[in-house]
């Protein structure tokens, strides 16, 4: 099963608001900020961070506030996936995607019967300080 879609398709950059949205949230909160582990999400973000005032339009409509896209590896328990249900409902399948439209169905089929994610990611978004990063990594 896959969910093939271009980077910059609705699907992804929806996701990418909702994000942007959380991230907002957890930044306000004193929280770090979220980590992206989807590659078919992350995928749109670079398209749209080609494009720095499509991007800086596009944050301050979903976040209130521009963001920027930093590296920051790790892996471990994805916190903020509660967050994410409370405000729009389950993750979609889009989260689970890679960058070249794969599914993971192993790790959607975990999510769905545990409710949690755990997952490998590779960058943040941040605030402009760099103090609101993401922990570079935590326990599997």
């Amino acid at each position: 099963m896959s969910t093939a879609t271009t980077p910059s398709s609705t699907v992804e950059l929806d996701e990418l608001g909702k994000f942007f949205s959380i991230t907002a949230r957890r930044i306000d909160a004193g929280d770090t900020a979220p980590q992206m582990f989807s590659g078919a999400i992350d995928a749109a973000w670079h398209t749209l961070v080609a494009d720095p005032a499509a991007h800086d339009a596009f944050a301050l409509q979903h976040a209130g506030r521009k963001l920027a896209h930093v590296e920051n590896t790790g892996n471990g328990y994805i916190s903020w996936v509660a967050a994410y249900e409370e405000a729009y409902g389950p993750l979609p399948e889009v989260w689970f995607t890679s960058a070249d439209g794969t599914l993971d169905t192993a790790a959607l089929a975990r999510y769905r019967d545990t409710g949690e994610v755990w997952a490998e990611w590779d960058c943040s978004p941040t605030g402009g300080d760099s103090d609101d990063v993401a922990p570079a990594a935590s326990h599997l």
